[in-house]
């Protein structure tokens, strides 16, 4: 109650972003006399009704959602980076709402600290204490952020002592449990754009926005309900009370007000989903989400395998999430879809390096129109990703030959036992499948299904499994699909790795090959070199 009281007293003060005499184009003191005297005042014509609109458009142009990860404000110096790029975007016109995930390694920490509680019986915040309240001293943040920050170290303790006796940890205790780095974090950064730069900054749990969940705890999904809800309070804080919202990412409230979070990367997921809430009013609310990572946006390829990977600087809404899903890791393979059905463009910046462009991520239309005002045409192939350690299923049966129900059966079984399937490539008497490991059931030859299951599986088809291969997928134009599988498949030949399954169709942007998982690497390589290697585009441009 304290905190949502101090809370309220910051909002309840807030008159501005930033000093009246700081703000660029700030008008002068002088409009009440305007007020006074309203019957002197010109009629209003059509240009300047005009200008009024467009000066609402620009206003909306401005306005942007800026969400930062756990490594953006690890310590006291990278909150003191984070807040000052928040300051200098407002100095060039923009007015930011602000999500933020736990600081550095918080929530593993804190996902530690309920796990030795139960098993152990042990209460240990040690590290998280010490991180936080070094912070609070080192920034020299004001008395009132420093009881928040403390209160809730002091509530965590209680929650985990409570665990410790009962020894129970359900997953409605682990979501309230995981939920106070999110919370901490947030007065911290807010405190530090107060006392730093003088910006109306008040810290927000998601809940006391409106965003609410469905779907039980640790994967809970946003109750699209609430979108309205979201809308008219960050209105009423960013339009009517010039305030820069710092809101909690990762965490909701259900239904019943129960404290819920939204999954590993649920923090993105926030971000977009504050935009596709202000997207639900006539006037959207926000021009651009700009999600700050440790990296310079998407890459060609992951990094750590190929070292000459290079920056992806646009990607469409379905090829950012063809990308996720199958292995990159730049962004909450979730997050996407609230910015696509808005069309609210995603940025993905570094804050570490925040003069880079980043990576562009919006709809078809505007990557065409981005493309064009940089005259850079469609490349052949975006980016390369691979997806280790999957299980490749090819399921066969000449007697089904022609007879309906036999795709029906085979996927029957498998929802069933509700294990997910990644990739297909079908004939009329054999399905060839690959599983998400996530998805396996214990250590056995054939552990992606139930006993029960696989028996009903073999009982309608023959059935054999292949452990340890990868899916490498390609983002391409897949309009010159022939062109790039050609290719492809040459340099692999080459160097003598086989390729055990093609799947291409379903997806308009998605080319995916299945190889063993101990050539994943060097396929990625091959691939990578063959189409971004400068000479060698030269040529095939021909």
């Amino acid at each position: 109650m304290g905190c949502n009281c101090a809370i309220l007293a910051l909002a309840a003060s807030a008159t501005a972003l930033i000093p009246p005499a700081a703000r660029p184009g700030a008008p002068s003191a002088a409009p009440s006399a305007a007020k006074t005297h309203k019957a002197r005042l010109p009629p209003l014509h059509m240009g300047d009704w005009a200008e009024a609109n467009a000066a609402k458009a620009l206003d909306a142009q401005k306005r942007i959602v800026m969400k930062f990860g756990g490594s953006s404000i690890r310590d006291a110096e990278r909150v003191t980076h984070v807040a000052d790029l928040i300051a200098s975007k407002i100095r060039e016109g923009f007015t930011p709402a602000v999500v933020v995930s736990a600081m550095g390694s918080t929530t593993n920490e804190l996902e530690r600290a309920g796990a030795l509680a139960l098993v152990d019986g042990i209460v240990r915040v040690d590290e998280m204490r010490k991180l936080h309240l070094e912070v609070l001293d080192e920034l020299e943040l004001p008395a009132n952020v420093g009881y928040e920050v403390r209160q809730l170290l002091r509530e965590l303790e209680s929650l985990l002592d409570g665990v410790s006796m009962v020894r129970e940890l359900t997953p409605r205790t682990k979501d309230l449990l995981v939920s106070f780095g999110e919370r901490m974090s947030c007065r911290i950064v807010a405190g530090q754009l107060k006392e730093a730069h003088d910006i109306t900054a008040v810290p927000i749990e998601a809940w006391n926005i409106g965003l609410r969940t469905e779907g039980g705890h640790g994967e809970a999904r946003v109750d699209e309900e609430c979108y309205d809800d979201i809308a008219r309070a960050l209105r009423s804080s960013i339009v009517e009370r010039n305030e820069v919202p710092v809101i909690t990412g990762y965490v909701g409230h259900d239904a019943d007000g129960r404290v819920t979070t939204l999954g590993r990367g649920g923090s993105d997921l926030t971000a977009t989903t504050l935009a596709r809430a202000g997207a639900s009013t006539q006037e959207p609310l926000f021009a651009e989400v700009q999600v700050w990572k440790d990296v310079d946006g998407l890459m060609s390829a992951d990094p750590k395998v190929v070292s000459n990977s290079v920056n992806v600087p646009f990607a469409t809404y379905e090829e950012a999430a063809e990308l996720a899903y199958f292995g990159a890791s730049i962004l909450h393979p979730t997050a996407l879809r609230p910015a696509q059905v808005g069309q609210c463009p995603v940025r993905i910046k570094n804050s570490y390096n925040p003069d880079h462009p980043g990576t562009l991520i919006a709809s078809p239309s505007k990557i065409d129109e981005e493309r064009s005002l940089k005259s850079l045409e469609r490349p052949a192939l975006t980016a390369i990703t691979a997806k280790r350690g999957v299980t490749l299923v090819d399921i066969s049966s000449s007697r089904m030959l022609g007879q309906p129900g036999f795709l029906a059966a085979i996927f029957e079984v498998f929802e069933t036992d509700g294990v997910s399937v990644d990739v297909v490539a079908t004939s009329e008497v054999s399905v060839s499948l690959t599983l998400d490991p996530k998805a396996h059931l214990g250590d056995e030859a054939k552990r992606f299904l139930s006993p029960k299951g696989l028996k009903r599986l073999e009982d309608i088809a023959r059935v054999d499994v292949r452990d340890g291969r990868a899916i490498v997928s390609f983002i391409a134009d897949v309009a010159r699909s022939t062109e790039l599988i050609a290719r492809v498949f040459t340099v692999l030949a080459q160097r003598g790795v086989k390729v055990e399954m093609l799947s291409q169709g379903a997806s308009k942007v998605n080319i995916s090959l299945v190889v063993l998982d101990a050539d994943a690497e060097e396929a990625l390589r091959i691939i990578h070199d063959e189409f971004f290697s400068e000479k060698k585009e030269a040529v095939a441009s021909r």
